[in-house]
């Protein structure tokens, strides 16, 4: 019962940080066009800290505890090792985010709107990883 209430958790919190981890960078596309007007930039802002403070760290806290936590009941392999790495590099990333939000809050990115559109795909080459892992568990 409580393997499956942490599984449920994670699952949840992984798909809200995932999809978070997706979206900001697109957000960060549209406002690092330097033709955007000072009010248009001014609800990105908003749009970005609450995207990020209200669901991405919680839902990064939750899909660590989480998963850590069936490790309990599952035990490390291999496999879970190398997932644990991809997860790590996630969490990397997540904090780089953070770095570009305030970047933007502070008016200072100089980051290409092109750049953002490639890192974007960075989060979901991780995860098709990790699905992999975890439904094959090749290791």
């Amino acid at each position: 019962m409580i393997f499956s209430i942490l599984k449920s958790v994670h699952i949840f919190s992984v798909i809200a940080w995932m999809a978070g981890l997706l979206y900001l960078p697109r957000i960060f596309m549209y406002h690092s066009n330097a033709n955007i007007m000072k009010e248009t930039s001014e609800t990105f802002k908003i749009m970005e800290k609450k995207l990020f403070s209200i669901i991405m760290t919680p839902a990064l806290i939750f899909t660590w505890v989480s998963g850590l936590s069936m490790t309990h009941y599952l035990g490390i392999d291999t496999w879970l090792i190398i997932k644990f790495l991809f997860v790590f590099l996630l969490t990397i990333y997540h904090f780089i985010c953070r770095k570009w939000l305030i970047d933007f809050a502070n008016d200072s990115n100089k980051i290409k709107p092109k750049f953002f559109r490639i890192t974007n795909e960075i989060p979901a080459i991780f995860l098709i990883a990790i699905i992999i892992l975890v439904v094959f568990k090749p290791f």
